[in-house]
């Protein structure tokens, strides 16, 4: 029951992707973190995210511009990996409150306050007309690089960010989508490598278990996204957009509050 349940979401956030404007990690993580415990949330979905960009980079790759990677995604490997062991450090944290509702005991942790209000921030970032015209000039592009990946390291989210930054470096359409998809891929894998030794170095229960839902869960928002591709051309309708915010909005609120 509990992998129906998983691919079912997984394929759903996934495709929705695709109509929301949302990105795939901003979507998934949440839904991932109902079923998982974050770090573990955090980490299947950029296994996604990564999969989903290699698939990218043999199509759009070639186009990228070099120079440009390398200014980005180096700092951004670099606090990515800094954002993933800060992300460790937080769920190594005691819960900073416990307390009851209904018959229900909830607690406040660290960890969850820290991904519930980056997740809510995120998803301003997304709706908020203001925050999606944030273009920074290119002299900053060593920093948008330290924030994306660092935010992306820390909590998954780091599309909007990077976008931010990339948008004035002079690139032709091609170049900025190849550019950001190559950067994307030295992100993702420079923080899974600190999330796989956090893993070994950390003893979870039901490891089998959790290891089984999430290979099952990665593999059916990989299907979910690659169905959606097939079937239809990315499309962005604000009605589901902002509903899809206002959910995420609640999730965040949920999560930092105990209730999730």
């Amino acid at each position: 029951m509990d992998y129906a349940v998983i691919c079912i979401v997984a394929v759903s956030v996934s495709g929705l992707t695709l109509f929301s404007g949302f990105g795939l990690g901003t979507l998934l993580m949440p839904a991932f973190a109902l079923f998982f415990p974050v770090p573990v949330a955090i980490a299947a979905t950029a296994v996604v995210h990564l999969a989903n960009n290699i698939f990218k980079v043999f199509l759009v790759g070639r186009k990228a511009d070099m120079g440009v990677v390398l200014r980005f995604a180096l700092p951004g490997a670099a606090a990515a990996m800094l954002g993933a062991w800060m992300l460790r450090l937080f769920a190594d944290i005691e819960p900073l409150a416990i307390y009851t509702l209904g018959n229900r005991a909830c607690e406040v942790t660290a960890i969850k306050l820290v991904i519930g209000v980056l997740i809510i921030g995120f998803a301003l970032l997304e709706l908020l007309p203001f925050f999606r015209g944030l273009a920074f000039d290119r002299k900053y592009l060593s920093l948008g690089g330290l924030l994306s990946g660092f935010f992306g390291g820390l909590s998954g989210n780091q599309g909007a960010l990077r976008s931010a930054f990339l948008i004035r470096a002079g690139l032709s359409k091609e170049a900025f989508i190849g550019t950001g998809t190559v950067a994307a891929v030295i992100v993702d894998a420079a923080r899974l490598l600190v999330y796989g030794v956090g893993f070994y170095s950390v003893k979870l229960e039901n490891t089998s278990e959790i290891r089984g839902l999430v290979i099952a869960a990665t593999g059916a928002a990989f299907l979910g996204a690659f169905i959606g591709k097939r079937l239809i051309i990315k499309i962005t309708l604000s009605a589901l957009q902002t509903i899809v915010g206002l959910m995420l909005i609640m999730v965040g609120a949920g999560m930092a509050a105990g209730l999730l």
